[in-house]
């Protein structure tokens, strides 16, 4: 079976949308932690360039080693109930 354009964009649709669904809980923690640590730093006048970094960082790995589960159950799915099926061609 050659793949045709609608084909190929609605994977490709289909894969940008797992992308967002995959990234969008460390971006948002990302997000909130960016926020907290700059409210910090506007109330109490520090402005320390590590004070941003380390708990962003921080915040967005711990996230991340939380979701990791919920990450790979999303791309495992995506796979083998997408990509699988178009490689054998059925």
């Amino acid at each position: 079976m050659i793949m045709n354009e609608i084909l190929f964009y609605d994977t490709l649709r289909a894969g940008l949308w797992n992308a967002v669904i995959i990234s969008l809980p460390v971006l948002t923690v990302a997000l909130v932690a960016g926020i907290t640590v700059g409210l910090f730093q506007a109330l109490t006048s520090i402005q320390e360039m590590t004070l941003t970094f380390v708990p962003k960082v921080a915040a967005m790995l711990a996230v991340f080693w939380l979701s990791m589960g919920f990450m790979t159950e999303t791309l495992i799915s995506f796979f083998q109930g997408t990509i699988v099926p178009l490689i054998a061609g059925s």
